[in-house]
């Protein structure tokens, strides 16, 4: 073998490697790129997540003080029906900002986290009925010191504990914050 074949022979195994070297570099920036777009949509996820989360929560604390003002008022003496009526419409307002954020748990998931959220607002449903039917028969009757209406308020309140705390633990859960 003479040298100008060695030479051939010694190039075109270094723009094997030239080019093996330069594939692996690729294939590693390409994985890498995986890795920072699998992270950032990770990161997205979880700060959609927590502004659904949060939205949820503080909407349900909303409609629930809502509700509360709403029961305080139709329960005095000295309440009128337009302030029952003033109150209620901002009961609807609550309702309509919690549906949304509940919809928007539904869309941010994950699955049990979303189920939870569906829990409380059935929860929250039952509430807002008693609440409705407390508020029809106190216009009926011209006051609102309605003792059974009153009372299937109350319970329903009591029956939505438990499924705001559920929705709570599972966001917790979803967050990966009941480690920290």
């Amino acid at each position: 073998m003479d040298a100008s074949v060695v030479g051939l022979m010694g190039a075109a195994v270094g723009a094997l490697g030239a080019a093996a070297g330069g594939l692996v570099a690729v294939r590693g920036q390409e994985r890498q790129q995986q890795r920072q777009l699998r992270a950032d949509r990770e990161h997205r996820r979880e700060a959609a997540r927590r502004e659904a989360y949060g939205a949820c929560i503080a909407s349900t604390k909303l409609l629930s003080n809502m509700w509360w003002r709403f029961a305080d008022l139709v329960w005095s003496e000295q309440s009128t029906p337009e302030q029952w009526r003033t109150a209620f419409v901002g009961v609807h307002e609550a309702w309509t900002q919690f549906s949304t954020a509940v919809a928007a748990v539904t869309v941010a998931g994950p699955v049990a986290a979303a189920e939870a959220a569906e829990e409380l607002r059935v929860a929250m449903y039952e509430w807002e009925m008693a609440g409705m039917d407390w508020y029809a028969a106190a216009q009926r009757e011209g006051h609102g010191r309605l003792d059974e209406y009153a009372e299937r308020f109350k319970q329903a309140w009591q029956a939505k504990r438990t499924p705001d705390r559920t929705f709570q633990q599972a966001a917790r859960k979803a967050l990966g914050t009941e480690e920290q």
